[in-house]
């Protein structure tokens, strides 16, 4: 698998030169792929589409067929023509096409086992995401982080003829596949035909804004054998349709981009144009009742000004029994000093207590070469979260021999506004010794997500002052 990786990502450089950045050849070889293994499996393909036509074209004639089979297989329907809907050519020199083309006709890729071809499509994804400042690092969430959750929150489709999981922000699969990779290796890959069937056609769904992170996912997941149903657009601002899922795995994205009104669904208790918080309210829409979520969720999603509404909404219709303040730098090298949480629960039960797992304060920060993300990072929690995926198993704090598990009643949190930023009991060194202060760029995004709900909150009123001719709504005091 790491041969392939490096023979396939050591031509990128190259390519870098012909005005090809990391996100654009990885999209260039999902299409090279897909056709290279359609023709080693006898899948029929539209005439003058197949590998050996394009293999054998050679000089100009080679970018001009490539443009063409494009165009062609983006007409087409089903996964074909989901993978290469609006499919377009970033080749400019016939000679780096073709020698493309020759590198990935050197490898029979059906001959390899399934966890080969995917772990080599996974490693281009993860390259491209950690070595290219912008492109796939958005849409890349730690693979540590997600088999983490997954393990927690054990999405087993075995459980009911209708099991179904679901990311509103899939990006490039990667919960998706972690929820499949899980179910495999507790079922060592043996499941009778009607339910692999099932498990592999009807079980995994996804929502993505962006045609290119969604392509790549539907084939990080064709790699692992899933036939997934992800469709294009927004989840937000988009009313869904009525398929609810019982489980929600995702990581939404960060900032503040694109997020300049808040969207019309009447599903949405709070009005805000938060995208952090619409997403939460969003999971709690989709999921059907006793299902169960794991989200990421920056730390000013708990501490903006409408974070207390959304998270008293959460508390009273869900059990929100788990948070995970996650270390410094869990996303280095894609957005290293951006402060995150994962929030764990549960539709349809409110909420007693919750319990939280500090994993940053007085902790060493994860770099991109001294300090990388690893299991170990997650395993204590793993302990405190025991196994129950609805987190109502025996849990004490004895559990975390650092003082990192700590339960707070839901009067606690009601006593703090529901601002779940500010359950806190570890007193942080850092702040008192000078030269251990965070990094810049912590210090930086820390300032930039406490304007960011500043620059908010002003358009709320903005908007409360526009609605009311200008003049705000002022409660009057019934004293």
């Amino acid at each position: 698998m790491s041969d392939v990786v490096q023979k396939l990502w050591g031509f990128c450089h190259t390519l870098r030169h012909d005005g090809i950045d990391y996100g654009d050849y990885i999209e260039q070889i999902t299409y090279l792929l897909f056709l290279k293994m359609a023709d080693e499996r006898g899948v029929e393909v539209p005439k003058n589409c197949e590998w050996p036509a394009l293999r054998d074209k050679s000089g100009g004639e080679v970018t001009d067929h490539y443009a063409d089979v494009l165009r062609t297989l983006g007409k087409q329907t089903g996964i074909l023509g989901d993978i290469y809907h609006g499919a377009q050519s970033r080749f400019n020199n016939p000679v780096n096409l073709k020698k493309l083309i020759n590198l990935i006709d050197e490898t029979e890729w059906t001959a390899l086992e399934v966890d080969i071809k995917a772990a080599a499509y996974e490693g281009l994804l993860e390259k491209a995401a950690s070595e290219g400042k912008k492109g796939a690092g958005q849409y890349f969430t730690p693979r540590i982080l997600i088999q983490s959750i997954v393990r927690c929150i054990k999405p087993d489709p075995r459980h009911s003829k209708d099991f179904t999981i679901c990311d509103p922000a899939s990006g490039t699969g990667g919960f998706l596949v972690a929820a499949y990779e899980w179910l495999v290796e507790q079922t060592g890959g043996a499941l009778d035909r009607e339910l692999a069937k099932r498990i592999k056609r009807q079980t995994y769904f996804g929502n993505e804004l962006i045609p290119r992170p969604r392509r790549m996912a539907l084939m990080n997941l064709y790699l692992h054998g899933i036939e997934p149903h992800i469709k294009l657009g927004d989840s937000i601002y988009e009313v869904p349709d009525g398929r609810r899922f019982d489980v929600v795995l995702t990581n939404p994205p960060f900032g503040t981009k694109g997020a300049n009104q808040a969207p019309e669904r009447e599903d949405f208790t709070i009005r805000t144009s938060n995208k952090q918080l619409n997403f939460l309210q969003h999971v709690m829409t989709i999921l059907k009742p006793g299902g169960r979520a794991a989200v990421v969720v920056p730390d000013n999603c708990l501490f903006a000004d409408q974070a207390g509404e959304v998270f008293q909404i959460l508390t009273e219709d869900c059990a929100l029994h788990t948070v995970l303040r996650l270390p410094n730098g869990t996303f280095s090298p894609y957005s290293p000093g951006t402060k995150t949480n994962v929030v764990f629960f549960t539709k349809g039960y409110p909420t007693e207590h919750v319990w939280l797992y500090d994993a940053r304060t007085n902790a060493p920060g994860i770099t991109k070469k001294d300090r990388q993300l690893s299991p170990e990072h997650f395993a204590q929690f793993e302990r405190c979260y025991g196994p129950d995926p609805n987190g109502r198993g025996k849990r004490k704090p004895s559990d975390s021999k650092e003082d990192r598990w700590r339960r707070f009643s839901l009067d606690e949190v009601k006593a703090r506004d529901y601002k779940i930023d500010s359950l806190k009991w570890l007193k942080d060194d850092s702040l008192d010794d000078a030269d251990n202060l965070p990094p810049p760029e912590e210090l930086a995004t820390e300032a930039i997500g406490e304007l960011e709900a500043a620059v908010e909150e002003l358009g709320l009123i903005l908007e409360m002052l526009e609605g009311g001719n200008g003049v705000a709504e002022v409660p009057v005091s019934s004293q």
